[in-house]
C-alpha cells in the first residue's frame, strides 16, 4: 500500500506527539466567553448573483478584536413551511469562500448555506492585528511571539464558532440540524467549529490541516502549508532554545487537542500519500474524537481533489 508515513495499523492507534497545554480547556472556555461578549452586528447585503431557488447575500459580522468578518450566505427562496437544515463551509489555507456555484447543490436541497472568509486570507474578512486587509500567509505563527492569547488561529477558530451561532439563531434555520465541512484548513475548521459549538450535528473533514505540529516537524515536512514553522525557527529561534515553549503554545491551536470536545457525527477522509498534511497528523485528531465517526482511506491520493469524498460528504450532509 502506498504511504509516506506510518503503516495503516500504526495510524489507527496513533494519538499525536505535540503537547497539549495544561490549561487548554480553560483557555478555550475563556476565549468563548470573549466571543460571546462581542456584539455581532450582523449585516446582510443582497448579492448581484441570484438564482430562482436561492437568495444570495454577503453576510458581515463583527468578530473578536472588532474585525469585520465576511461570509457568503444562500437561503431557500420563499418561506419554508418549517425550519430547515443549514450547512457551513470552510475553505483551504490562503483561499476564500469561493464561487456561489459551489454552494448551489446544498441550497437546492432547501438548506441555508454559509461560507466563511478566513481573516486576512483570500476573501473579504479583516485581519486587524496591526494592519487592515489581507495578510494571506504566515497565519500559524502570527501572534506566536506575543503569546497564546494573540494567536491568529485562535481568532479564526472563534470566527467559525461565531458564524455557526449566527446561522443557528436565524428564525428559519433548525439549530439542531446544522453541519460543517471543509478540506485542509477548511477540514481543520470543520473540526474546530464542531468542538467549540457542541450543537453542530455533523462535521465532514477532508485531510485536515493544523494538527500535530511537532509530528510535521519531526517528519521534515515543514514545506508547503507548514513552511512558516521552519521560517519562524530560522528567524526567531535558530538554535531551538525555545522549541518546547513554541510547540506548547501551538498546542492551543492544535485541532487534535480540540477533538475530544466534538459531539457531532464526523466523516473524515485522508490520502495515504499526503505530504502536505501527513496522515499521522490527521489520525492524531481522528483517534481522539469520541463521538460517532468514520475515516475513509484513499491509498493512492495525496493532498488533492478527491471526488469520491465530495460525493460521500454530500450524501452524509443530505441526512441532516
Amino acid at each position: 500500500m502506498p504511504a509516506v508515513d506510518m503503516s495503516l495499523e500504526e495510524l489507527r492507534v496513533y494519538t499525536g506527539c505535540s503537547p497539549c497545554p495544561k490549561d487548554f480547556n480553560g483557555y478555550w472556555d475563556r476565549a468563548l466567553k470573549e466571543m460571546e461578549a462581542v456584539e455581532s452586528n450582523v449585516e446582510l447585503v443582497e448579492s448581484a448573483f441570484q438564482t430562482p431557488f436561492a437568495e444570495c447575500f454577503d453576510l458581515f459580522f463583527t468578530g473578536v478584536g472588532n474585525a469585520r468578518i465576511h461570509a457568503r450566505l444562500l437561503r431557500p427562496r420563499g418561506k419554508p413551511s418549517a425550519p430547515h437544515p443549514a450547512l457551513i463551509m470552510f475553505h483551504g489555507y490562503t483561499a476564500s469562500s469561493g464561487p456561489w456555484e459551489e454552494k448551489l447543490a446544498y441550497a437546492a436541497l432547501g438548506y441555508t448555506v454559509a461560507a466563511l472568509d478566513c481573516r486576512g486570507q483570500g476573501g473579504l474578512s479583516e485581519d486587524i492585528g496591526g494592519v487592515r486587509g489581507n495578510t494571506h500567509h504566515g497565519h500559524i505563527i502570527r501572534g506566536l511571539s506575543e503569546g497564546a492569547g494573540k494567536l491568529l488561529f485562535r481568532q479564526i477558530f472563534l470566527d467559525s464558532a461565531q458564524l455557526a451561532r449566527i446561522i443557528m439563531a436565524m428564525k428559519d434555520v433548525d439549530a439542531e440540524r446544522v453541519g460543517v465541512m471543509g478540506a485542509s484548513q477548511g477540514g481543520a475548521l470543520a473540526l474546530a467549529c464542531a468542538a467549540l459549538e457542541p450543537r453542530v450535528k455533523k462535521s465532514a473533514s477532508l485531510y485536515p490541516f493544523l494538527c500535530d505540529y511537532r509530528r510535521v516537524w519531526e517528519m521534515d515536512l515543514t514545506e508547503y502549508a507548514y513552511k512558516e514553522l521552519k521560517t519562524y525557527f530560522r528567524l526567531f529561534d535558530p538554535t531551538h532554545s525555545q522549541e518546547g515553549e513554541i510547540f506548547n503554545c501551538l498546542g492551543y491551536i492544535d485541532v487534535q487537542n480540540l477533538a475530544p470536545r466534538i459531539q457531532a457525527e464526523v466523516l473524515m477522509g485522508t490520502g495515504l500519500i499526503d505530504e502536505v498534511c501527513p496522515p499521522s497528523t490527521q489520525f492524531a485528531a481522528f483517534n481522539k474524537i469520541e463521538s460517532p465517526k468514520e475515516m475513509v482511506i484513499y491509498p493512492d491520493f495525496g493532498h488533492e481533489k478527491i471526488s469520491d469524498f465530495t460525493d460521500r460528504a454530500f450524501q452524509f450532509m443530505s441526512g441532516l
